[in-house]
């Protein structure tokens, strides 16, 4: 019977539950003002979940194949392109949003001033609370640093618990 886990594949998952889970007291210990527990289920925020699950990924990679392996290379390559990804467009993405949701708070308050009940009837058929996402998506390089630093450290150490129980990698 083959006992080996897949070990690439558990530190991924841990790595994502972690970096969610740890989100709230980071938030709560620099003092954010929006911190709640919903955050912990959320995109974006620190650490990003996607950089510790590729960073975890590749690690876990590296100690069991070497840094020279080709499935290595072809795991940077995707790491990169996730984390490019969460810096760049999901980011960009998040920032449109809370800018959007933004004018359009603006826009109901001038056409309450104004009494154009034409427009506000118009505005009020949009459900901006519904449809514009108010949160940020993406990540700050900070962020995603933050994700890469905790997938290393959950693959090491879930690696030392596996030592420990001398479970094969």
């Amino acid at each position: 019977m083959n006992t080996t886990t897949n070990f690439p594949l558990v530190v991924t998952f841990a790595a994502i539950m972690i970096a969610q889970l740890v989100k709230y007291p980071i938030a709560v210990f620099f003092k954010k003002p929006n911190a709640s527990l919903s955050i912990i289920h959320a995109t974006g925020g620190m650490p990003s979940s996607h950089s510790a699950a590729v960073t975890s990924l590749i690690t876990a990679l590296i100690l069991q194949y070497g840094f020279f392996s080709p499935i290595v290379a072809i795991a940077v390559c995707f790491g990169m392109i996730v984390m490019f990804d969460a810096m760049g467009v999901r980011r960009q993405d998040g920032e449109q949003g809370v800018l959007i949701y933004n004018l359009m708070k603006i826009l109901k308050e001038k056409a309450k001033e104004t009494d154009d009940q034409d427009l506000l009837n118009k505005l009020n058929t949009l459900d901006e609370d519904r449809m514009v996402i108010n949160d940020y998506l993406g990540h700050k390089p900070s962020e995603v640093i933050g994700g890469m630093t905790t997938g290393v450290l959950v693959t090491l150490g879930i690696r030392f618990i596996y030592n420990l129980l001398n479970m094969p990698l």
